[in-house]
């Protein structure tokens, strides 16, 4: 009977194994924070959806709007780190401009916002900074790699 159980060479010796080797290395090179971009996701769904969790949609309408139009600018940004992670972590630093925005703006786009829609937006504020940041030093890391 033949042996036909599939045998472990080595495949330093096959043609292509630099070409796989590369192959292999420019796929998975983008993906060094693949579990930011669900909290990513899940922070700009949060911060489009704060304003009826927080039941301030009648004392806060320019919020109200201000919340939903930022919550959506996150997702997308989360959709589009998971999509084109090589292209889109250089918006990093955009997430962590719209973590301090998101901080400040009660004061700007409210009117005399009350503590509990002061303290969201400055805990959906600091987190998209946070994460904004682990964005961008995992790209500033990937493009240190030779």
């Amino acid at each position: 009977m033949a042996n036909v159980s599939p045998t472990r060479g080595d495949i330093t010796s096959h043609p292509d194994a630099s070409e796989m080797r590369d192959r292999y290395a420019r796929v998975l090179g983008g993906r060094d924070v693949a579990l930011v971009d669900g909290p990513v996701f899940l922070l700009g769904l949060y911060c489009a959806a704060s304003p009826w969790i927080v039941h301030y949609t009648t004392s806060q309408p320019p919020l109200v709007t201000h919340n939903l139009i930022m919550g959506i600018a996150i997702g997308l940004l989360a959709l589009g780190f998971t999509r084109a992670p090589e292209r889109m972590y250089g918006l990093s630093w955009a997430m962590c401009a719209l973590g301090v925005w998101m901080i400040i703006s009660p004061w700007v786009v409210g009117e005399s916002p009350d503590a509990g829609v002061v303290w969201n937006n400055i805990i959906i504020g600091a987190l998209a900074v946070i994460l904004g940041l682990v964005c961008a030093g995992a790209a500033a890391k990937a493009s240190k790699r030779p």
